[in-house]
């Protein structure tokens, strides 16, 4: 198996294999008694009619059955032992035909003596993973966060590594719940059958209804129909598990527990600043700030109480700022002055680099500026890590190096572990991160937001709970964008007690800090529980 890592993708198409067959004529020792005349008609020879072909079981012969293999995990100081399973689920058609094939890995706890718990289909429950992108394969939530082996990188999250050993995971969470982590078709080694267009699977809700579908399967195959149900979804998972949460009830009737956002957002709009969106510049400035107190760039005062300041820096970003930006250049040079003062005690940059920038301090331009006397640049995924600016004259960053630190780590223990300890073998390279053609045409000329479907999951179902996990220092989806999100919901207020949030000191993939990921452990678990 080649790990493939690249932004761009290219579908490998596997060979067909064709077996010739060979046929012996046989011819009969006795002439016929009497010659055809050339006027005669020749008899019709009689042909076995043709055995027909049964295209669905067929395609059933073709699908391989999953590996399964046996582990054990120490967590919490007690021996869990589980059962792997590794393999491809269908996505079907209506006349059962395969749209495409969906991998996945299966963690089951057993008993001691290896088999399955008691109550398992009814009382334990099971967590379906998946990380985000789009394009985005499950590993980072597998091997770095909740699965029962974790790549071994360095404990501040924050060293780079070239390599990274595969063990064991004290801060998983398969203690209390089984686990599912999901590759979305054209990630990981999930492929769309042949003669199958990947465009089908790769837009909004194409990727909901794909996903959901492998959800259905799965509970049908493995009997876990009767069990308490939940979504994890890190990042672009936010979206793609707000979808489910009402796809799964309308489609399948299929009612979940909970939904466990991992650095996730609701709405592109949160994100994604231009001329007419000065939101994300809001949703940003907090983040900003906390980011800058960590360098050391903030006031003493400011950096003595971190939650004091960011809740001041809330009300500002959500009161003054955002007053003044609305303006646009009608704002007068006195006020435009004032504003620039204030955002740049709260970020740490100078007056004047916020002014030359008409106040509107975008991430890039951040992780640009805040440490160029050092000569450093900062990640956007962890705004703690920083790289060495190569090139001082660009005007953003040329690289990330909070995901460059981790992606050969990952690329090279998730190849050996996927293909060695669980068994799964195939030619065709695990894609780790793709840059996959998505489609939004349903929310054409607006922003891509599920807000109205995880509100109207949770009003059709008032036992869904969300639990919201946010890295401090994520320049890549900023905790007040999903703060945002959920403040502006249409529920009833009945409904927020379902909503809890949790915040941590690192960022996107807090799991990588060790003192994070163990929080991160502690607060699923107790919101499990």
């Amino acid at each position: 198996m080649v790990i493939e890592r690249a932004h761009r993708f290219c579908f490998l198409s596997a060979s067909m294999l064709k077996f010739p067959f060979t046929a012996a004529a046989i011819f009969t020792a006795a002439l016929l008694a009497s010659p055809l005349r050339a006027d005669e008609p020749k008899p019709e020879e009689k042909k076995e009619p043709a055995e027909k072909k049964d295209d669905k079981k067929e395609e059933k012969a073709k699908e391989q059955k999953p590996k399964g293999s046996k582990g054990s995990v120490t967590i919490a100081g007690a021996e869990i032992k589980y059962v792997a399973k590794t393999g491809t689920l269908p996505l079907l058609k209506e006349d059962g035909a395969t749209r495409a094939d969906v991998f996945f890995v299966y963690y089951a706890r057993t008993g001691e003596d290896g088999k399955p718990l008691a109550g398992t289909d009814e009382k334990r429950p099971i967590v379906f993973c998946f990380n985000g992108g789009p394009g985005s394969s499950a590993v980072w939530l597998h091997f770095g966060g909740l699965g029962p082996k974790k790549i071994a990188l360095p404990p501040d999250g924050v060293t780079p590594a070239v390599l990274g050993k595969i063990s064991d995971n004290a801060n998983s969470i398969l203690d209390v719940a089984d686990l599912v982590f999901i590759d979305p078709v054209g990630t990981g080694a999930s492929r769309p059958a042949k003669g199958e267009k990947g465009e089908q699977f790769w837009g909004v809700d194409e990727d909901v209804e794909a996903c959901g579908d492998f959800i259905r399967l799965f509970a049908t195959r493995e009997g876990r129909w009767m069990s308490p149900k939940f979504l994890c979804g890190e990042s672009y998972g936010g979206i793609r598990g707000a979808g489910l949460c009402e796809y799964l009830q309308d489609k399948h009737g299929m009612y979940l527990h909970g939904f466990i956002v991992v650095s996730g957002l609701l709405n592109f709009q949160t994100l994604l600043p231009d001329t007419a969106n000065d939101l994300p510049l809001l949703t940003f400035l907090p983040t900003l700030a906390a980011t800058a107190a960590f360098h050391g760039k903030l006031a003493p005062e400011l950096s003595a109480n971190l939650e004091k300041t960011l809740a001041e820096v809330r009300t500002f970003a959500f009161g003054e700022y955002a007053t003044a930006l609305l303006k646009g250049r009608a704002i007068t040079a006195a006020e435009r002055h004032r504003i620039a003062e204030k955002v740049a005690r709260f970020t740490g940059l100078t007056t004047e680099f916020v002014e030359d920038h008409e106040l509107r301090i975008s991430p890039g331009a951040f992780r640009k500026a805040l440490l160029k006397k050092e000569g450093k640049i900062i990640g956007r995924f962890d705004g703690r890590v920083l790289a060495e600016d190569g090139n001082r004259s660009a005007s953003s960053p040329e690289f990330d190096p909070s995901h460059a630190f981790i992606a050969g780590p990952f690329s090279a223990a998730a190849n050996a572990y996927v293909r060695g300890t669980l068994g799964y073998e195939t030619d065709q390279p695990y894609r780790i991160l793709t840059g996959l053609p998505w489609n939004y045409k349903n929310f054409s000329n607006r922003y891509a937001s599920m807000e109205p479907r995880l509100a109207g999951a949770m009003k059709e179902n008032p036992n869904l709970r969300v639990l919201v996990c946010q890295g401090l220092r994520d320049l890549a989806v900023p905790p007040d964008a999903m703060r945002f999100s959920l403040e502006h919901m249409p529920i009833p207020d009945s409904l927020r007690k379902n909503i809890t949030i949790a915040t941590y000191d690192s960022g996107h993939m807090m799991y990588l800090l060790d003192k994070d990921a163990a929080k991160l452990r502690a607060d699923i678990v107790g919101w499990l529980k």
